[in-house]
């Protein structure tokens, strides 16, 4: 028996029709329809594949964006928090948008209801928290 590593990525769907397998690549700015003849026994092995590969890996959850909400500060333009999963979020005046886990819910309202954000930043999140920045 001789392998031979395949690359299947470029297949977007395939079809069977008057004995060739068609097969929809995409090549980056346009579609290709490729026609090889082939039996449909070759077809019916290709969807057999895909069954297995999408059964084994399934595909990743985006997670759902954060609610900012907008803040005073010299700071930051804007925080959120997530309850379920314990993540802070800051987006800074620069730009940046950083994500702190493991957050808890007393130290979240502290922070949103605290008189100056970038101090209780500075004193209670920067260094306690990882972090890391997403934008």
């Amino acid at each position: 028996m001789k392998l031979s590593k395949v690359d299947l990525s470029d297949i977007i769907a395939i079809a069977h029709a008057d004995g060739h397998l068609q097969l929809l690549l995409n090549r980056g700015d346009e579609l290709d329809l490729l026609e090889i003849p082939a039996p449909l026994a070759a077809y019916e092995g290709l969807q057999q594949l895909h069954e297995i590969i999408s059964e084994s890996t399934p595909l990743p959850i985006a997670p759902e964006p954060i609610a900012m909400l907008p803040v005073s500060s010299a700071m930051a333009s804007a925080v959120g928090y997530d309850s379920d999963e314990q993540i802070l979020q800051v987006e800074f005046h620069t730009g940046a948008v950083y994500q702190y886990s493991g957050v808890d819910l007393d130290t979240w309202e502290d922070f949103h209801e605290s008189d100056s954000i970038g101090r209780f930043f500075n004193q209670e999140i920067k260094g306690q928290f990882c972090s890391e920045r997403i934008d």
